[in-house]
């Protein structure tokens, strides 16, 4: 079989064939070739508008930024805490829309400009609200770590809202650790109601940001 370039395929239609085969495989399964399978094209087509997974991988962060933003409500007249809450709230919220979206944020490299859009607005109201801009990226990145690494963790025992793999049955768990009772009930703080849990994760952070820098 000859392999052409197909003129109609552009990077837009590689980014969006990605994310939706990202729910179908997983990270781990999204290769060139099951991309270029599903776009009925061989492989090296894609090359063309991508050097290597890793480039795929930051077009589809940034592409799921941008839908991210496109759906945020975020008040111009906001707190610093309300915007955090916002904000990180949209992440997650964004990340969960996506089996391994965690992973695929992490580690990846926006492409163009469009998130300093947000970044300077977000930086603006943290140093007009007292913050030095030193300390202000360190709260607004510390929030999104956390959030970031609060995903991982969820995706890892629910791929998607509606999955749960299996070895996560908190009923068995605590069977199973019955010798040691803190760490056995543990388990339903560790691997249930991720909303609640996020929400009070997210409180404590923004916290100890108001009471490390003195900002309330």
């Amino acid at each position: 079989m000859v392999t052409q370039r197909s003129p109609k395929l552009d990077k837009k239609q590689v980014v969006e064939t990605a994310l939706r085969l990202l729910n179908e495989v997983g990270l781990d399964g999204l290769t060139l070739r099951a991309i270029a399978k599903e776009l009925n094209v061989q492989a090296p087509a894609l090359y063309w508008h991508f050097k290597n997974k890793q480039e795929l991988l930051d077009e589809m962060a940034t592409e799921m930024y941008r839908r991210m933003v496109a759906g945020a409500g975020l008040a111009p007249d906001a707190t610093w805490q309300e915007r955090l809450l916002t904000a990180n709230r949209g992440l997650r919220a964004a990340l969960l829309s996506y089996r391994d979206g965690a992973k695929v944020f992490s580690g990846s490299r926006f492409t163009g400009t469009l998130h300093a859009v947000e970044m300077e607005r977000t930086l603006r109201l943290f140093t007009e609200a007292g913050f030095t801009l030193a300390q202000a990226v360190r709260a607004t990145s510390t929030t999104y770590l956390y959030t970031l690494g609060f995903v991982t963790e969820e995706q890892g025992v629910q791929p998607l809202p509606d999955e749960r793999r299996e070895g996560y049955d908190v009923e068995e768990r605590a069977r199973r650790m019955a010798d040691f009772p803190l760490s056995a009930a543990a388990g339903a703080e560790i691997f249930e109601d991720y909303d609640h849990h996020f929400e009070e994760g997210l409180a404590l952070v923004i916290a100890g940001i108001e009471t490390r820098y003195g900002i309330g």
